[in-house]
């Protein structure tokens, strides 16, 4: 294959079709959603069969369990993806809402209009059910996309890609609103993230090294975060067992996500209250525990903790804690290490809450809450198509809003600038 005439194609066909789906109505859009969950029901057993290929293939290559695991498309898995295509169908549509309509001196009416970014390119690894995901989302928004998924997935992927096909055709939208790239030569990657006059945004969904190097080669605007490298804070005004509670679960919930705390940050006068509580819960748990010289002097066991934890994402059972006099070292700790992902305060204290809120630079700032909140189903948005760092544009997790922009717009009556 001539890679490079491939993806100019597929990028004509995107442009072309962004311009048929921008103009699709809601009921469309719904109607091409569940047309696709329709079409996913009843190729159940073709999704299991070409599941099982890639299964095959990544257990000779050696992938590991966590990659298989992801990797594998159960019953419950195509289940969910059927329940999400139904479910972003059911949330309202971004695009044509017309806000900040006001009245100017010179008689006009202006505001803002919510419209579709364009052409979307998604490159992600493993998991097949993205496909689903990132489709449903973009197609909602009214976006034409382009999907690069890893090459483990791509007999899963391209089962998939027919069933969004057949779907946009039974409701006369063009197939290529939808397109799977069918080869799995990396060339495609930059090709794609080049092709700046087909494609308006990249979103990179994967490791750091994927969003690295996409991140630095990139013609298009990227939407994006590297890091999860995320706090909570235990202040001086805490609540001890609330924070116990939200320093637990932020860490251990989960350990492989970009949400999870990774740094413990504990104002020295409550560091005797808390600490030893959190350390048998950790322990129980299999935790290891990094922390300064202060912690030490507490917690004699944990290990000591050096320069470059402070700005790790563990992605695993270890955490590193630091002692701080207060609330000020707390923030410059954080507005220093942190990936401006999420960043938790727990406190009694208003003043000291609206405080960290206005200065913590981070795309999720929280008051007494864990940092595995952070996520585009718990903010309401449906569902997300990754959570940005980035400050322009969108920030946080990125739903259909996101995946949207804003124009002005005005109204006259025959009016003319005097």
């Amino acid at each position: 294959m001539d890679v490079k005439a491939y993806m100019q194609q597929v990028g004509q066909q995107a442009r072309a079709a962004s311009a048929d789906i921008a103009k699709a109505d809601t009921g469309q859009k719904n109607a091409a959603l569940l047309a696709i969950a329709a079409a996913i029901e009843s190729s159940r057993e073709a999704l299991a069969v070409a599941n099982q290929k890639d299964m095959k293939r990544g257990a000779e290559n050696g992938l590991d369990a966590a990659l298989l695991d992801r990797l594998e498309l159960t019953p419950s898995r195509i289940d969910d993806m059927v329940a999400g295509l139904k479910q972003v169908a059911s949330l309202p549509d971004p695009v044509g809402g017309i806000t900040d309509m006001d009245y100017l001196p010179s008689g006009i009416q202006r505001g803002k209009m919510r419209v579709p970014l364009g052409v979307i390119g998604i490159i992600y690894e493993s998991r097949p059910n993205v496909t689903i995901e990132a489709a449903s989302l973009c197609l909602k928004s009214g976006n034409a996309v382009i999907l690069r998924g890893g090459s483990e997935a791509i007999e899963s992927n391209q089962a998939l890609a027919v069933c969004i096909r057949e779907a946009l055709t039974q409701v006369d939208l063009p197939q290529h609103v939808v397109q799977v790239i069918e080869t799995t030569d990396r060339a495609a990657v930059g090709e794609l993230i080049t092709m700046a006059e087909y494609v308006d945004v990249i979103v990179p969904r994967g490791g750091k090294g994927l969003i690295e190097r996409i991140s630095n080669d990139a013609k298009v605007a990227v939407i994006k975060h590297l890091d999860g490298i995320c706090h909570v804070y235990i202040d001086d005004d805490a609540d001890i067992s609330k924070a116990v509670n939200v320093a637990i679960n932020a860490k251990t919930h989960r350990y492989g996500t970009c949400n999870t705390m990774e740094t413990l940050l504990v104002a020295e006068s409550v560091a005797q209250k808390v600490l030893p509580q959190l350390a048998t819960a950790y322990g129980e748990l299999e935790v290891e525990l990094r922390g300064c010289e202060k912690t030490k002097q507490i917690l004699p066991d944990v290990v000591d903790a050096t320069a470059e934890d402070w700005d790790t994402e563990y992605l695993a059972p270890i955490l590193s804690i630091k002692i701080v006099q207060g609330m000020a070292e707390a923030i410059a700790h954080i507005n220093k290490h942190s990936s401006q992902h999420t960043d938790s305060i727990i406190t009694e204290n208003y003043t000291k809450a609206r405080d960290f809120l206005r200065q913590v630079d981070s795309s999720s700032v929280m008051v007494n809450a864990s940092t595995r909140f952070a996520d585009g189903f718990e903010y309401g948005l449906g569902a997300e198509i990754g959570i940005s760092t980035d400050k322009i544009h969108a920030r946080g997790p990125v739903g259909l809003d996101g995946l949207t922009s804003q124009k002005w717009v005005v109204f006259g009556d025959g009016h003319i600038r005097q």
